[in-house]
Formats: structure tokens, sequence, C-alpha cells
């Protein structure tokens, strides 16, 4: 089953990065948020791929997508559907909104105010939507792929801590070096390469690979680890909101999808490491004094990933791996 995984991801990164050149990183972790069952937020400046990406994604799987442009005056009932009146029935009926797909791809989120970024709150977490006391189950897969452009441009509001807990990972895609931008410039100057981007997977392989995922072997010593690290978070002096219980959750999930990727059924430590960035840095909260001290929340992660000890794996007679005490990096 791993084959079949390595060979499907391959192909949709493939698909994605004809149209986001030279940012396979950025790839492999829009992937692992696929896999892993999660949402995704894609956060940076202005014209840097960050709707292409959501949109390349979207178009390799052959799924149902939709796409909802995030306004100022964006409703909540503009997202999951409203009751309209039937006159012929004389009721009541409900009308699904574009949330009802398998990805939703939502364009500048923190553009609408927070009451509209609330409305996928019950959706992003429990797959459902609930309107006028019943609730509308959604299909699978479904994931959110959401970008913003950073809080401090013009006509922006900041996102809920509630709502940012609910994406597993965040990415920022980054100016592209020279070489990938003048590769960008011979490729896409004369045409637009989403217009000739085909579907490479389907639905229903996207679930089988996650539950090939969900099959990757988590050690306890890996589960303690995890643990250890978002736990680590909730003391650091200088944050005043650390990592929830739901992003460990989100961070084993993560490393199992990244050791699937790498060809593995277990889970080792620079697994852990390769997702920890994305998955927890944009759950911290900074006190006043950090920002004045131009702390970074991403930073503050790689420092726990040096100073949380680490299990160190040897393998067993049998080819296995398991796991001794820990010690630091």
């Amino acid at each position: 089953m791993l084959g079949e995984l390595h060979t499907a991801v391959q192909r949709i990164a493939a698909n994605v990065e004809k149209v986001l050149v030279g940012k396979p990183d950025v790839v492999r972790i829009s992937l692992v948020a696929l896999l892993a069952e999660g949402h995704l937020l894609v956060e940076d400046v202005p014209g840097v791929g960050k709707t292409s990406l959501a949109k390349a994604l979207a178009r390799s799987i052959d799924c149902t997508v939709s796409r909802i442009q995030f306004t100022p005056d964006l409703l909540p009932s503009d997202i999951t559907g409203s009751s309209i009146y039937n006159r012929q029935g004389n009721e009541f009926e409900f009308r699904p909104g574009p949330v009802f797909a398998n990805i939703v791809v939502g364009d500048e989120i923190n553009r609408a105010s927070p009451k509209t970024q609330s409305a996928l709150l019950e959706c992003m977490e429990e797959h459902q939507v609930t309107v006028d006391g019943k609730t509308y189950p959604l299909g699978a897969p479904f994931m959110v792929i959401a970008t913003q452009n950073p809080i401090e441009m013009e006509g922006t509001y900041a996102l809920p801590e509630a709502q940012r807990d609910r994406f597993t990972a965040r990415v920022s895609i980054g100016y592209p070096d020279p070489a990938a931008e003048l590769a960008m410039v011979d490729e896409h100057a004369g045409t637009n390469p989403m217009d000739e981007l085909r579907p490479v997977s389907d639905a229903a392989q996207i679930l089988k690979l996650v539950q090939t995922v969900r099959r990757v072997h988590l050690s306890q010593e890996i589960r303690r680890y995890a643990v250890e690290l978002v736990s680590a978070t909730r003391r650091l002096p200088e944050l005043r909101l650390g990592a929830s219980p739901r992003s460990t959750l989100h961070l084993v999930r993560a490393a199992r999808a990244q050791a699937a990727l790498a060809g593995r059924d277990f889970v080792v430590p620079d697994d852990i490491h390769a997702v920890a960035v994305p998955v927890l840095a944009h759950r911290l909260v900074l006190t006043a004094e950090a920002q004045a001290a131009r702390r970074s929340p991403a930073d503050l992660v790689r420092s726990l990933i040096q100073r949380v000890p680490v299990p160190q794996a040897t393998p067993s007679p049998n080819g296995q791996y398991t796991q001794n005490a820990g010690t630091n990096r």
C-alpha cells in the first residue's frame, strides 16, 4: 500500500509543481495535511501563489471543489447554506452552501469578519453543518484550504484562536529564488498552467491513502515525545497561549503522513521534527514582551525541538525499530 501511496502522491506533487514552481517543501506540507485528514492555512503577502497552490491541489483530485471569496460583507449563511421557503411545498427546504464539497478553497479568509469566519468552526472539526436545529453531514474526504494575507495588511481581521487551532498546518510560500522565478516567467508568460491542469487522482483513492496513513505505526515512546513537545509550549514564558491538546492529535497525524511519504510504515522522531513548525507555530500566542523582542513562534518551536529529549531508535533483530531512553539533540 505504501508503494501505491508514494506513486499517487508523486503524481499529485508533480501536478501542483506545474503551477507552483520551486516550492517542493510547501507542496509536501500541503500533501501531509491532505493525508492527515486536516486543513491547510496558506499565509503570505499578495502575489506569491497562495491561491494558485490551493486551486492546483484541488484540481489535481477529481472530486467536488468549491471556492469562497471572503469579503467584509460575506455572511455565515453564504458559506453553510440556509433554509428557503418553498411555496409549492408550503415548507422550508435547506439549500446547501459552498462548504458542501470535498475540497473548499477559502480565498483571503481574514478579509471576512470573525462572525463569518466562525461559520467554518463546526465544518472543520465535526465535518457537519447545523442550520435551524438540523444537522447535515459533509462528504468525505473534506478539506479546507484557506489563504490569508498577514494581519498587518489593510482591511484584514486576525483569525480567532479557535479558528487557527482547527488548521492542521500553516505554510508560508515566500518569494521564489531567481532561478525559480525565471523558470516561472519562461513557462507561465504565454499560458496559464492552471487551464491545462488535469486530475491525477480521485476522492476514492484519497480515502484509500488516508486509511494507509492511519495504519502507520506510532510507538508509545513517539507518542510520549509528541505530548512532551506540545506540553513544553505551555510552559514557555514568551507565550501567553501554548498549543492545545488538539494540536497534539494533529501533530501525530501529520507525523504519520510524513512517515508514509518517506516510504516508512512507522514514525521516527525526524517525522515529528519535519512537521512540528507547520503544525504548532500558528497556534502559539506571544506575550507583548516577546512581540516587542521580535520573537517568532516558529523559532520557539525550533528551540523546543533542540531542548526536549528525543527517543533514540535502534534496530531490533526482526528489523523493527524500538525506542530507547531519550537524550537531547
